[in-house]
């Protein structure tokens, strides 16, 4: 709820109300606590407050429960008691719907979300594919030559089509990009195709999110909440990490520098956020980190939620301003030890023991320390969560399909489209040379008969030919593909040309 102004989060057990300040929100908060202890209530909570500001808030629903936000919450024997515990009958409460646009990566059960090859970038895929060092190098050297030769990889099919490529050219190409092992190329390349069976033939395409779309508000200046269903997708967690782990760079690489705002622009939630920093490699947590330091001056709040603080490296642990500490249980020497470091990262309050409180919160309790006015710090209070306007748990079946086909980006989304890309422009090029060569040959096959050549002198006369076949052959395909192929045609013309050549002599002759 919004009141005076400010994010109202709970109640202190003397009843002082407990307040995020809007123009802090965006120096990203914490959400942890064990698994039933309220922190989905209070992600719920959270995503109604900002929105009442008019702030867009993008979560992913890992549980699908989240989707109840577009329904209307109900009485209950618990949420009257907690509207007369909050005296919220007195406040302005009452149940509410909120805007709400549903994702969804393969389309099934919100609007269809996808990014290209390109803008996922080397790094973020060498992940999802699990590549090694060597690996991950070579398919960077790959995206290199796409950008180099203005080849666009929209989906998976280009980038199998470029490795291929890179493969095929390799000595060719060793010298401006060192040298490619063929082997190597093989191994990512079966690693693209284990990423199309799991989905990436899916969520691989165009047209791909156009990220000011999660920028709206209703009509009542409520800002839309863009959830994510993640049910499916937790399955695979590195896919689940990755591709949050990009929506955020996207808002970091496309949004202007706002500075310090009077309110976030958009609040993003990472629910179970530990899947982002599990078995990642150091060059990756260097780029989480670098995110989350600076999308805050863009004015994005990034805030995680995840069972217990260790779970978040250091460096980004160090940003997260606004927590929110719900139970945890200490059952074991490590559990001991994570309670006490959950403890020791809150400003201490001299009327209770941290650690103690934290052990013994009940559900929908929780330790709270949220930035002040002037971005210090507050001592940590015990607090109740207020209770969620909306409705607990998932959305029902109709409800859920009204709002994802009443949405105006439904149809702008639904749709598959494929363009001409890398894999056009390469296949187009490949038949053109393939075809060219041909003819040449032809055209040397018939000066031979005529002039009683011996083959083994039309061998060596074919060889030198090819030698300057390539050239020719990079100048056709640029003429012919013009715009579609860029500059390509040139650089990659010589080289299949020639190697089409040596191969359609070595086969019609058995060399």
């Amino acid at each position: 709820m919004v009141k005076d102004e400010k994010i109202w989060i709970a109640n202190t057990q003397s009843g002082e109300n407990v307040f995020i300040q809007p123009k802090m929100a965006n120096r990203h908060g914490l959400i942890a606590g064990a698994t039933g202890t309220g922190k989905t209530v209070t992600l719920r909570v959270l995503c109604e407050s900002f929105s009442d500001m008019g702030v867009p808030v993008f979560i992913a629903d890992v549980k699908g429960d989240v989707s109840g936000l577009l329904q209307t919450g109900s009485s209950s024997p618990d949420m009257d008691s907690r509207i007369k515990k909050f005296a919220l009958d007195n406040a302005g409460f009452s149940f509410s719907s909120y805007p709400v646009a549903l994702w969804d990566l393969s389309g099934k059960k919100g609007i269809k979300l996808r990014t290209t090859v390109s803008e996922m970038g080397p790094l973020l895929l060498s992940r999802i594919m699990k590549l090694n060092e060597l690996q991950s190098d070579l398919l960077t050297i790959c995206f290199q030559i796409a950008d180099d030769n203005d080849l666009l990889m929209v989906d998976t099919k280009d980038l199998k089509a470029v490795l291929n490529y890179m493969s095929e050219n390799s000595k060719d190409l060793a010298a401006d990009y060192g040298n490619i092992s063929s082997q190597s190329i093989a191994t990512i390349v079966r690693a693209v195709v284990a990423l199309e069976i799991a989905g990436g033939k899916t969520f691989f395409g165009e047209p791909s999110l156009k990220i000011e779309d999660w920028f709206a508000n209703d009509s009542q200046g409520r800002g839309v909440i863009n959830i994510l269903d993640s049910s499916s997708l937790i399955n695979d967690t590195r896919l689940y990490s990755t591709f949050l782990l990009w929506m955020l760079s996207e808002l970091f690489e496309n949004l202007p520098e706002v500075g310090d705002a009077q309110k976030p622009k958009m609040v993003f939630f990472f629910d179970e956020a530990h899947l982002l920093f599990n078995d990642a490699p150091k060059v990756l947590l260097e780029k989480i980190e670098q995110v989350v330091k600076l999308v805050r001056s863009k004015g994005i709040g990034v805030y995680f939620c995840t069972q217990n603080p260790r779970d978040i490296t250091d460096g980004v642990l160090s940003q997260l301003g606004n927590k929110i500490q719900h139970g945890l249980r200490a059952y074991t020497p490590a559990d001991q030890k994570a309670l006490k470091a959950a403890a020791q990262s809150f400003r201490s309050n001299p009327e209770f023991n941290t650690e103690e409180v934290i052990q013994n919160l009940g559900i929908g309790e929780a330790i709270v320390s949220f930035l002040d006015e002037n971005g210090v710090p507050g001592v940590c209070q015990k607090v109740n969560i207020l209770p969620p306007q909306s409705k607990i748990g998932p959305a029902d079946a109709i409800p859920r399909d009204s709002c994802i086909r009443s949405n105006a980006l439904y149809e702008k989304y639904k749709n598959d489209v494929d363009p001409v890309s890398a894999y056009e422009s390469l296949a187009q090029a490949k038949k053109q040379q393939e075809e060219a060569a041909a003819k040449n040959s032809a055209s040397t096959s018939g000066a031979a008969k005529k002039s009683g050549t011996s083959k083994s002198q039309l061998v060596k006369s074919g060889k030198r030919a090819t030698s300057s076949m390539g050239s020719s052959l990079g100048r056709e395909v640029g003429k012919a593909l013009g715009g579609n192929f860029g500059s390509l045609g040139k650089k990659i013309g010589g080289n299949i040309g020639a190697s089409l050549g040596r191969g359609l002599l070595s086969t019609l002759f058995k060399i």
